[in-house]
């Protein structure tokens, strides 16, 4: 499979789009000055004790406070509590744990009175996203990813990846990690560690140890709430857990963000360097690689398949429901027929769910309605599909087999907010009023705006950018005669109309030579 991440760059965020032989199957937003991501580490305070749920509502700095359940506190919460309260007394710990005694595990029927107590200090990472009216849920079992291994405080643990299927590398690397594992901690050897050597494994928790470092040095330096350690950018994120041979390209169109990910890739993977390059086009990077139409395609209410059947997407307060619709396809043409059309259709749907399911980021219960089967075999062969086109998603996921009515239970990890783009557009002539200004006055209005930019503002080089249509018209003629060239002409300054069709009929942008939008 041939794998490429296209990213696209402005001031305020990172969109990343993961491509799978040329078809979208993961669209990220990043904002860079996004808080309380999967992984940030917090020292917080305990707001109040929820006995009825045997949880706390801690106060990490989101408006809503963090949730905290006893189940998420980890068998040595006790420990990790006692090393912040000696960074935070001022009694500098060593980090490195190699001088604590640990307290005994925690009770796994235990109370969360028995734990914790209002206004106390704690050290907790976050689990969830903020979603909705729901504040961040979060944990004090703290473990830090890394390319190779996750590493665990308090703990003296080895585990494999059980994606890592040969016994004999699997002893291997179970020698490799307890050799070079530090004391006091434990060890989550990745998928992507297969075949790597010691020196790999060994610069990775180290990286790991430097980062829980920080964590401890910052906690005796601050008062609560406060972020001690954050996790990488989504960009590098995605990059640390999907890299791997079958990356054909990575595509970006900034030239910072394109130094960033050549030195990350340079540290991970030095022999991936050259697939970075630097996207230079004058069309929008998600144009040029037919993204933004896959984009206004796969998202929305109804999302059509190749073979002219189209899936229904409805979200409710309690689950997401997905309908299998034929679209005409099956027909009782002679015996049997309609269920060998009908399995087909579901197989083909089936793929198109699973793509469905890690576009949108949907979490939770997932129902799909698929068109009844009524052979036994034909259901048993729709839920195998599903199951291997469900593997690629790399949040935990359980799948129930079909049910008699054609229903198929999904339960899918949800960590952040569902992506939610808007494909249907307002109408861009009235704005959603039913009424418009005269389409005739649009060149005169960007005529306007033009001759202020040039001759208020003293912009000699300007780039409009306006829906495709619109730029047909202005670029319409001869070189010399079209309103563009006139345009120079007239106010003596270089112009250049580009077209857009993410943007509405009657819409248009000024750019400087910059390229750094001009608002109006």
């Amino acid at each position: 499979m041939n794998n490429e991440l296209v990213i696209h760059s402005t001031n305020g965020e990172v969109t990343i789009a993961l491509l799978e032989d040329k078809q979208l199957v993961e669209l990220n937003n990043d904002k860079k000055d996004q808080s309380f991501q999967v992984g940030d580490i917090y020292l917080g305070r305990v707001k109040k004790l929820i006995p009825g749920l045997n949880a706390a509502f801690v106060d990490v700095g989101h408006e809503k406070d963090a949730f905290l359940h006893y189940l998420d506190l980890g068998p040595q919460a006790q420990s990790l509590l006692k090393l912040v309260r000696l960074a935070t007394t001022g009694k500098n710990p060593d980090p490195l744990l190699t001088n604590l005694q640990l307290e005994p595990d925690i009770d796994k029927g235990g109370k969360i009175t028995g734990v914790l107590s209002a206004n106390q200090w704690v050290l907790v990472q976050v689990a969830k996203e903020p979603i909705s009216t729901k504040g961040p849920r979060i944990t004090s079992e703290i473990s830090l990813a890394g390319r190779y291994v996750v590493l665990v405080p308090f703990s003296d643990v080895v585990s494999i990846s059980q994606k890592i299927k040969s016994s004999e590398e699997r002893q291997r690397l179970k020698r490799l990690a307890m050799s070079i594992k530090p004391k006091g901690f434990g060890l989550i050897v990745r998928t992507v560690a297969d075949g790597k050597k010691v020196a790999e494994l060994d610069k990775d928790i180290q990286d790991l140890v430097t980062r829980w470092k920080s964590a401890i040095t910052n906690a005796g330096t601050s008062k609560p709430p406060a972020k001690l350690v954050g996790e990488l950018n989504r960009t590098s994120t995605i990059l640390r857990d999907l890299l791997n041979p079958n990356f054909a390209n990575i595509h970006v169109d900034d030239q910072v963000m394109y130094e960033e990910i050549r030195s990350y890739i340079s540290g991970i993977a030095p022999d991936q360097v050259e697939i970075v390059k630097l996207y230079k086009g004058k069309q929008p990077i998600f144009e040029h690689f037919g993204i933004e139409k896959q984009i206004k395609s796969g998202f929305g209410k109804t999302v059509t398949m190749a073979n002219g059947a189209y899936l229904i997407v409805e979200h409710t307060e309690a689950m997401h429901v997905i309908d299998v619709n034929s679209g005409g396809r099956v027909r009782a043409d002679s015996e049997g027929n309609q269920e060998n059309n009908a399995l087909q259709v579901n197989l083909d749907a089936a793929t198109e769910v699973a793509r469905q399911l890690r576009l949108r980021d949907m979490g939770g219960i997932i129902v799909v309605d698929f068109i009844d089967l009524h052979n036994p075999n034909n259901r048993k062969a729709l839920y195998e599909k599903l199951r291997t086109e469900m593997k690629r998603d790399r949040a935990k996921h359980t799948i129930l087999p079909p049910s008699k009515f054609g229903l198929v239970q999904i339960t899918r990890q949800r960590v952040r907010p569902e992506t939610n783009i808007t494909t249907v557009e307002k109408c861009p002539a009235c704005e959603g009023t039913g009424e418009i200004k005269a389409s005739i006055l649009l060149i005169d209005e960007i005529e306007n705006n033009l001759r202020y930019f040039v001759q208020e503002q003293n912009e000699k080089q300007l780039h409009i950018q306006v829906h495709p249509y619109l730029e047909a018209y202005l670029n319409k003629g001869l070189l010399w005669n079209s309103m563009v060239h006139q345009w120079k002409k007239k106010f003596k300054a270089k112009i250049r109309v580009t077209g857009n069709s993410a943007y509405h009929i009657m819409e248009y942008h000024f750019f400087n030579k910059s390229e750094e939008e001009i608002k109006i």
